[in-house]
């Protein structure tokens, strides 16, 4: 996988392709493949009072999620923490983790990913929204080597506030 991005280019903030899964955002930044491997960039933003995801575990991958704006929650294993803008949380592969915007207002997130390669996760589940669903969802997240806890979403929502939108 050592293909890397043919120069040098600049990002402005309404390019890449943006998509909107109901309880967060992405918008691709950077490809695995233009990092030779090495990392994936993607943003997201999340709605006020919003879960982004159940309680999960990556198999492969390190996540650092950089706040950009907003208050952002986070459960880390047993710990509940929160990165107001300009922090930067550490999700180490294998430990069972989650994120929600903590706050009233929007919440943007930077999201590296390393080795990069996991934003083609959401690459399928924009493409396809059966991807979300189902044995479709457990074969999506077996790909990818992630383990979902489904059954966290309603105690999450309950315990910090928050609602769970999908994608209509």
């Amino acid at each position: 996988m050592e293909q890397r991005s043919e120069g040098p280019r600049i990002l402005g903030p309404a390019d890449g392709r943006a998509v909107d899964f109901g309880s967060f955002g992405v918008r691709f930044m950077v490809w695995g493949e233009e990092s030779g491997g090495h990392f994936s960039l993607v943003e997201h933003p999340i709605p006020p009072l919003t879960l982004a995801a159940p309680l999960h575990r990556h198999t492969n991958e390190d996540e650092y999620s950089y706040v950009l704006e907003g208050r952002m929650g986070a459960q880390l294993g047993d710990e509940v923490v929160y990165a107001e803008k300009g922090d930067l949380v550490f999700k180490p592969r294998g430990q069972w983790h989650t994120f929600w915007n903590a706050g009233e207002e929007p919440c943007r997130i930077l999201e590296i990913i390393s080795p990069g390669g996991f934003e083609h996760l959401f690459k399928e589940m924009a493409d396809d929204p059966e991807a979300m669903t189902g044995e479709t969802a457990a074969a999506l997240d077996a790909r990818y080597g992630m383990e979902v806890d489904y059954e966290s979403v309603e105690r999450l929502c309950e315990e910090h506030g928050l609602v769970f939108p999908m994608e209509e």
